[in-house]
């Protein structure tokens, strides 16, 4: 069984979409949570919104809680737990959304291999310029949800991930955010049975990245 690393953004979703593409459909969806705030890592959206991503996409989700800011060892301490138990003690393999940063494939790589699994790595090599504009005119809608702001300012929380965005880019970064320039939130995309349906709350600033609270459309307190 391939457990899919998943963010809850574009890489994700696309590297969900190549997996069934290629025959190997992963059999579960994996999220590492911060367990102080219990929003995904990284990105910031809370664990109800993987949830419905999950189930539109017809996947169970599997969460790790780890401490905000966790050294390595306590990250791979939570995760060697959660793959001795099930449902990831059944996982043979786990895919990873990555493109092109070689050190993070190569701790991928050799940390699974340690645990006597596989890394699956099914965009990987891709044009992230060819990618993003794939992702952005191929069936897939995102909201920007964090930024770094050495590299973009907090005007970007809020838009799409659409050729727009591509084109208002600086050059200085790169289009698929790969170096953690911003990251997305997928509400639409090929692998889901139906969007995911959300409104925009406030902004959050944790660690000093300004990050922006998507809130279920269905759970969304009436505005005043």
């Amino acid at each position: 069984m391939i457990a899919l690393s998943w963010s809850g953004g574009k890489d994700s979703a696309r590297a969900l979409a190549q997996l069934r593409a290629d025959g190997e459909a992963p059999g579960l969806l994996l999220a590492t949570i911060d367990e102080a705030s219990g929003r995904v890592t990284h990105h910031g959206v809370s664990r109800e919104l993987l949830r419905a991503q999950a189930e539109s996409a017809g996947l169970a989700l599997a969460e790790v809680r780890v401490p905000r800011g966790a050294a390595n060892d306590v990250y791979e301490e939570r995760m060697r737990r959660a793959f001795a138990e099930p449902p990831l003690s059944e996982a043979e393999a786990v895919a990873f959304g990555d493109l092109f940063l070689e050190d993070l494939r190569a701790y991928r790589e050799e940390r699974l291999a340690a645990a006597g699994l596989a890394a699956l790595f099914p965009i990987w090599g891709r044009d992230t310029a060819a990618l993003a504009r794939e992702i952005a005119s191929g069936g897939y809608e995102a909201t920007v949800v964090s930024v770094d702001p050495a590299a973009l300012g907090p005007e970007w929380l809020g838009r799409s991930y659409d050729e727009g965005f591509l084109a208002d880019l600086p050059a200085t970064v790169d289009p698929c955010g790969e170096r953690g320039e911003f990251h997305t939130f997928v509400t639409r995309c090929p692998a889901f049975e139906a969007p995911i349906e959300v409104e925009a709350g406030g902004r959050i600033d944790e660690d000093g990245f300004p990050r922006l609270e998507l809130i279920a459309a269905a759970t969304a307190a009436p505005k005043k």
